[in-house]
């Protein structure tokens, strides 16, 4: 199996303009040259954690959706992250993983009541894991990641994608969970976050990680803007949990969502 090239890019989010968005990303992507598997953005990239869903939101194969697309064949790579999605009367806060040739989504589960997303969108009900280029990738949205036994791997997923707009006090959590994850579930773990202000005056500090499933952080993008790229190995993977397969003595749950 092929090492996987995933990319991450965090920036001061334009607020409520995707038009701004989508151009800052073409901007900091045109500056490379190294090619990639993912190319991974914040939650709701092209607006920021905005609760003025009626007016942010985008139906399904809408423009930012295209835009995912084009990219997505113009790189030979899949485009994840999170948008604001409208089907029919409900309003979705929705990760799409898009590829040159497929579009998947998950619907984010854990809505974060202390900003009353839980009154303005709709949760999904749904764990969603997508294939690409021979791993087994697990989709999940910020406040997602405090959940651990949502986040549990029952041998299905070998990387766990974290998109989020995590504000800067309580940076340390951030931090703390995402290498927690790796560890417990012995998949390797990339979680992409935001920096700058928002419309809500909540300031963001980054700390985009990528970790390998022994807890080792192999890429940090601090607070700066733009891109940065962590290769996986998938025998080193495999190999890690031959030799300590604590998977083996797991405790069995059944999840209901």
């Amino acid at each position: 199996m092929k090492d996987l090239r995933v990319s991450v890019i965090q920036w001061d989010l334009k607020w409520e303009n995707p038009k701004s968005n989508r151009y800052e990303i073409e901007k900091i992507l045109s500056s490379q040259s190294v090619e990639t598997d993912i190319v991974v953005l914040p939650e709701m990239f092209s607006t920021g954690f905005s609760m003025n869903a009626s007016e942010i939101c985008e139906a399904p194969g809408g423009k930012t959706e295209e835009w995912m697309k084009s990219t997505a064949l113009k790189l030979n790579c899949a485009v994840a992250g999170s948008i604001a999605t409208k089907i029919d009367d409900r309003v979705l806060n929705r990760f799409l993983f898009v590829t040159p040739s497929d579009t998947f989504h998950y619907d984010k589960r854990h809505l974060f009541r202390m900003a009353n997303e839980h009154k303005t969108y709709e949760a999904g009900t749904e764990r969603v894991i997508v294939k690409w280029r021979g791993w087994r990738i697990k989709l999940e949205i910020c406040y997602d990641l405090r959940f651990p036994v949502f986040s549990r791997n029952v041998g299905d997923y070998d990387l766990l994608l974290n998109v989020a707009n995590w504000p800067a006090k309580r940076s340390f959590h951030w931090k703390s969970l995402l290498p927690a994850r790796a560890i417990e579930n012995q998949a390797c773990v990339v979680g992409v976050n935001r920096i700058g202000k928002d419309g809500n005056g909540y300031m963001f500090t980054g700390n985009s990680l990528a970790i390998t499933a022994f807890g080792e952080t192999i890429l940090d993008m601090g607070s700066q803007e733009g891109y940065g790229q962590a290769i996986f190995s998938y025998e080193e993977l495999i190999k890690y949990r031959k030799k300590f397969p604590s998977y083996k003595d797991a405790d069995s749950f059944t999840l209901h969502l």
